[in-house]
């Protein structure tokens, strides 16, 4: 049974000591803490003090002291009084308590592009485990290209309401696409709650509140993110639905994209002999980003040809295709598999089967094609 937060004054952190006072010099002088209560007066074994958002209770013990650890939060380490940091990131108070000395994070990082070829096989190098709200993840790009990118296979084996929270993430692009199954979703300044149904997909742009509510048996969705590694961050203050709804709403130079694939139109692709739907990602992201899913009309393979952009992704939703890259043996994929392009290696697809359907997530969103890669040059 939780606690009744309303129902109590404060929290604070018990710190142990052997001597008081020069614990609280230390922490007072030193750090710049400031002292709220001593107790007793007449021979003061206690101190609560405040700093940093933190409120400490010093309490003075007899015999060995329970080990503690704070860490500190500075938006410019330069602007310390000299000779803080001259015995390290990490300062030892008297008591023993390690404190560290850290610079704040300057929020989203984007590590530098690392290209590299990726196949990811459903039945093969699969691999399970369980993540936020738990949910089960299988990442599609180990390598995660430098920790630029994360591609990621997640599923709700059960169904049923989630244990999910408002939340928002600190990221460039984030794309959500139902593969499989339903799942019930809100957003913020998007309206009412509305299901995604397979085949439909989400533009999450940077920022935005957001919550899964319910899902159904055997969900499965495709999630895209850059960079690899980003910060989840729980929303306390705004509830969801919001009041309002504002569709056009720029989200850190985004717009939120919910595509129906029930009301989508197909057009040709860049091979004849397919067809694709757009999914709004690139008009959404202003060209940062695009997504698209392909099907054959009459084709069943594609000439050579070379991609030469930051990200290229492709997921096989249904049917099978032939992967053929020189230099490489070929590779049969399956609904479930997929791959990751670098820019420099040609590719082609043979033996599609009629009933293939292939989801393409690039970034930036207009592909770079060379329409005349080297092995087809005279």
């Amino acid at each position: 049974m939780a606690l009744d937060t309303q129902n109590s004054t404060t929290g604070v952190v018990v710190i142990e000591c052997n001597g008081l006072d020069a614990t609280l010099a230390f922490f007072v002088k030193s750090l710049g803490f400031r002292l709220e209560v001593i107790s007793p007066a007449d021979s003061p074994s206690m101190a609560v003090i405040f700093g940093y958002g933190l409120r400490l209770r010093l309490q003075e013990v007899t015999g060995e002291c329970a080990p503690s650890r704070l860490r500190l939060t500075y938006r410019d380490l330069d602007l310390l009084p000299s000779g803080v940091l001259d015995a390290g990131p990490t300062l030892i108070a008297p008591n023993g308590t390690l404190i560290d000395i850290v610079e704040a994070a300057p929020g989203m990082v984007l590590p530098p592009v690392a290209q590299s070829l990726v196949v990811s096989k459903v039945f093969g190098n699969a691999r399970w485990g369980t993540g936020r709200a738990g949910m089960q993840y299988r990442d599609l790009e180990p390598g995660r290209q430098g920790g630029r990118f994360i591609a990621s296979h997640i599923r709700i084996p059960g169904g049923g309401p989630v244990p999910d929270y408002v939340h928002f993430h600190q990221v460039r692009f984030q794309l959500i696409f139902c593969y499989r199954g339903w799942v019930k979703v809100v957003y913020e300044d998007q309206g009412e709650p509305f299901v995604l149904h397979a085949g439909d997909c989400v533009l999450q742009p940077p920022q935005i509140r957001h919550r899964v509510l319910e899902s159904s048996p055997g969900l499965e969705v495709i999630e895209i993110g850059c960079p690899a590694e980003h910060d989840t961050l729980a929303e306390h203050t705004i509830t969801l639905p919001t009041t309002q709804v504002l569709p056009d709403r720029i989200f850190d130079g985004q717009l939120f994209v919910r595509h129906q694939a029930e009301f989508a139109t197909w057009q040709p692709w860049r091979h004849e002999g397919f067809e694709y739907r757009d999914l709004g990602i690139a008009n959404a992201t202003f060209g940062l980003a695009g997504a698209r899913v392909i099907r054959p009309t009459t084709g069943a393979a594609t000439p050579m040809s070379l991609v030469e952009n930051e990200f290229f992704f492709t997921f096989v939703m249904a049917g099978s295709v032939t992967l053929v890259m020189p230099g490489h043996a070929d590779q049969p994929l399956e609904a479930g598999d997929s791959f990751v392009m670098p820019a420099d290696q040609e590719h082609a697809f043979t033996g599609v089967s009629a009933d293939a359907q292939l989801l393409e997530v690039s970034l930036p969103g207009e592909l770079t094609a060379v329409s005349s890669p080297p092995s087809l040059r005279a």
